[in-house]
Order: C-alpha cells, then structure tokens, then sequence
C-alpha cells in the first residue's frame, strides 16, 4: 500500500489537537521511510554511500576532537588517569552506539535521534531532542573550528611565523575573531553544497590521514615514555576522572554522523549499524592509544595551558621541526573532516524537521542539480561560522557535550519503546543483553550529564527555554503531524496498540 507523504500539507488549524494529545502525537514509521524515497517537494537525496563512506562519516566527525583539541584541557582534571576517563567516556558512548546501531536499520530516515523520538515518543520530545541536536551538531562544529588556530599557528611556526591573537582567538581569549576557524566552516560549506558523495570522498581521504598520523604520533611518543609519568594515577581522585570524562565525551558525539545519512545510504538497514559500531571499535581504540602514549612522554602537569599539545610532544621528542609541520598539517586536515561531517549531520537534522514543519521550509528544500538541501546549508554555515569565530572553545565543549548526552539518553529508551510496543518489526541489528543494555546506556549519560558544571546547566537551561518559545511560536503551529485530522491520523499510524500510544483526543482537545 502506497502511503501518503505529509510534505507540502498545508496546515490545518481547525482540527489541530489540543496541546496534550499533539505533543503526544507519534509519526508513523512508515510514513518517516515514504517520505525519505519520496523525497521534500519531489526531489529527494541520492543514495550514494556504501558501509564504507558511512563508517568513515561516522569515524570523520569522531576521530581527533578530544584528542586535537582539547586534551589540554581535559588532562589537567583527571591527571595520568584521562586515559580511563576516555575509556568511561567511550563505554558510554558505546552503550548508546549499540541502541542507535538498531534505531538506525529500524528507522533509515536522516533525522538521526530526532526521527526515532518522534517515533516512540511524541512530538513533545522530538522537539527537545532535535533543538539538543542543533545544539550538538552546530555547536560543535564551532568547537572544533576553534581549535584550527592552534594547530595553523604550529605548522607556521616551523618557518619562524605566528598568527597575531587578534585574527586566531575569539573574545575572551585575547583575540578579536578566529579567522582559521571561519576559514574551515565556510570551505566545508562550499563543499557540502556541491554534493555529498563528492564530499564524503574527500572526507574518506582525509580520515585515512587522520589516522595515519595519529598511529604515527604514538609510535614517536612511545620512544620517550617514561612509566613514572603516571604515578599518582589519580592525582584529583575519582571525582577528577568523572569530571574528565563527562567533558571528554564531547570527543565521541560524531559517530551518530552516520545515522544522518539514513536517507542517502544504498543500503541502511544493514549498512548502517555496521557502521556505527565499526567506528566506534575504530575511535575508542585510537583514542586510549594517544591518551596513554601522550602522558607517558610528558607528565600530566606539563599539559597545563598546553595549545596543540602533540605537534609541541613530537618536536621536544624528535627535535625535529619538520615532524612537527606534518603533524600539524595533518591536524588541521583532520579538524576540516571533522567540520565538514558535522555539519553535513547538522544540515540533515534540520532538513527532517522542516520536513515536518517544525521549521521553516527554507531548511528542507533539496536542490535538484545537487542533490541538497544547498539553502539550508549555506544558513547553517553562516551561523556556525560566526559562532567559531565569536565564542571561546571551552564553552561551546561543555555545551555539546550536555546536549548530546539528553540525545543519547532518549535513543536508549526509544530502543526500550519499541522493543515492548513494536516487537514484531525486523531489526537488522538488535542491541546485546536487553533491557540492561539500553536502561545502562540512559543512566550513563545522566550521571555525565550531573557531573558538568553549574554554568553548563545554566547555559542548557536557557537553551531549552529558547526552544520552547521557538516551537509554541512557530513548530506547533506549522506541524504536519498535528495537521492531521483524527480519523486520517488514526489510519496513517495503524494505531499501534499499547499502554503508551498516543491518547485518542476529545472533543475537548479539538481546537
């Protein structure tokens, strides 16, 4: 049976539902999977990428953040110990990895968390988790291009030259704009516009470059190490482990990137959740390694205040400054993958909910020459690009990484949901031991959640209240969803039977 798609429903305001059954109100499955082959408006994204671009998208947006970035920030809270705080952080990744492996082959639409939300959970909560999504994913491109100053100021060292702060940091950091940043933002964008199969070639090259010289990095750092480095073990205590690893977790937020690309995989039910787990062994393993090897060749205290700590570790270490220019070309190479996977997933979140009228139109057009949502993109890179430049680098981390955990914590019960409500649909992935798994995964990334700071709530807190205004003065109105009359919704969705489903509204609801 063929079924409707609800793109370009106009919305109907007489027989919209009252707020709480509209909140409550779940999208079909089916009809998520009809709109993606039918695509926005008659045009629809093009389905290019095998398991080996979607595992690279996913290593591409992952691999280097934490370790590139801001491992000089991290170290200095956990001591020789930010090994283990990466591998906490990566469990917990792991954890939530595993319930979007099997989201992902039950729901390949490019909405990522937000889609499953609204599938399991209501409107209500797909909002909240796709205004955290923006949060993650435009936010951390930002966080990411901050870093591009360090590593441009490193290479240029070798020939004796620097970057002024003025044109390297933003405000608060002694600059005035962080032009590289900006620089890398806009030349992702120009190239996410072009095409995504062209730009997830590019983006493989690059994360073979990555890893080589990451792998490179260790094999150099480990002739100088030295085992007292990492005595005390656990200089701050347990405390400064957890505090590490909930900030460290922004370095594993990309590998969800894959499940962006639902609509433009050949074949996502089963390529992919390979992907996602595959990248995830990938990044862990990687990032444990260069954790290790750099404590071993410097002690803990040396990276306070650190800027692009490795390429300063490979030239003390080897003496050598053109093993430092290669390390450092590498590096920026690395955080432009990081930048142009990130915000492909941003401009893929965005284009499912104008999709389904929760924001503007502009954001879900998808270009017929290139396959893309090519005016979304060039908003969001604007946006992304100004935020790189304006605002410092531990702020914008500390932002993703709370986000990102409220995101992850609602894949994992969605996993729950459906498992209970809707065991009878093929999962071509299905998570190990549940429920454990899943209840593990959600309770992990509450307890990171409860050990960032006071001003990162805060932050959150705001960001939730803009959110809400944002949707009760434009998504409530505009939803396609809510546009469906009773008897159309009640056909469209099969009304899953269930303790949990969407109540049936009254006359009273009516508006």
């Amino acid at each position: 049976m063929t079924v409707p798609t609800l793109t370009g429903r106009p919305p109907a305001a007489a027989r919209r539902p009252g707020l709480a059954a509209q909140l409550l109100r779940r999208k079909p499955i089916d009809q998520m999977v009809s709109e993606a082959d039918n695509g926005h408006g008659g045009t629809k994204l093009v389905r290019s990428f095998g398991v080996l671009q979607l595992t690279m998208i996913s290593v591409g947006a992952t691999l280097g953040t934490g370790i590139l970035v801001i491992l000089g920030e991290s170290v200095p809270l956990a001591g020789p110990a930010i090994w283990i705080s990466f591998a906490i952080a990566g469990l917990a990744a792991l954890l939530s990895a595993v319930s979007y492996a099997e989201m992902a082959g039950l729901v390949p639409v490019a909405g990522s968390s937000y889609s499953y939300t609204y599938a399991t959970m209501g409107e209500g909560m797909a909002w909240i988790c796709g205004w955290c999504l923006v949060l993650e994913y435009a936010v951390s491109v930002a966080a990411v291009a901050v870093g591009a100053g360090q590593y441009v100021n490193a290479t240029l060292a070798v020939f004796g030259q620097v970057l002024p702060d003025a044109v390297s940091q933003p405000p608060g950091d002694g600059g005035i704009m962080n032009i590289p940043a900006m620089v890398i933002v806009v030349l992702a964008t120009i190239l996410l516009v072009r095409g995504a199969r062209e730009s997830a070639w590019i983006n493989t090259a690059i994360v073979v470059i990555k890893v080589a010289i990451l792998l490179f990095f260790c094999a150099v750092a480990f002739t100088a190490f030295n085992a007292g480095n990492f005595e005390p073990l656990l200089p701050m205590g347990a405390a400064g482990v957890s505090a590490a690893a909930s900030t460290v977790f922004f370095s594993y937020i990309g590998f969800d990137a894959a499940s962006t690309a639902g609509e433009e995989a050949r074949n996502p039910k089963r390529d992919l959740p390979r992907a996602i787990m595959l990248s995830m062994v990938i990044v862990t393993t990687i990032y444990v390694l260069v954790a290790v090897a750099a404590i071993g060749a410097r002690p803990w205290g040396w990276f306070d205040g650190t800027e692009a700590a490795l390429v300063k570790i490979l030239e003390e270490t080897t003496g050598q400054p053109w093993i430092a220019l290669v390390f450092a070309v590498g590096a920026v190479l690395a955080i432009a993958s990081i930048v142009l996977t990130v915000l492909y997933g941003q401009t893929r979140i965005l284009l499912s909910m104008s999709r389904d009228g929760l924001i503007p139109r502009i954001f879900g057009r998808v270009s017929s020459r290139t396959g893309t949502p090519v005016a979304g993109t060039v908003i969001v890179g604007v946006l992304v690009a100004l935020t790189a430049g304006l605002v410092p680098l531990g702020d914008l981390a500390d932002a993703t990484s709370i986000g990102t955990l409220f995101a992850f914590a609602l894949v994992n019960v969605a996993v729950i949901y459906l498992r209970r409500n809707r065991p009878e649909l093929k999962r071509t992935f299905r998570v190990p031991l549940f429920p454990l798994t899943p209840i593990l995964g959600a309770l992990m990334c509450a307890y990171l959640m409860a050990n960032l700071g006071a001003d990162t709530w805060a932050v959150f807190g705001i960001w939730m209240l803009v959110g809400l205004a944002a949707y009760f003065g434009y998504g409530r109105k505009h939803s396609r969803v809510a546009a469906l009359g009773h008897e159309e919704y009640r056909e469209l969705s099969g009304r899953e039977s269930s303790p949990l489903s969407t109540p049936e509204p009254t006359k009273a609801d009516l508006s």
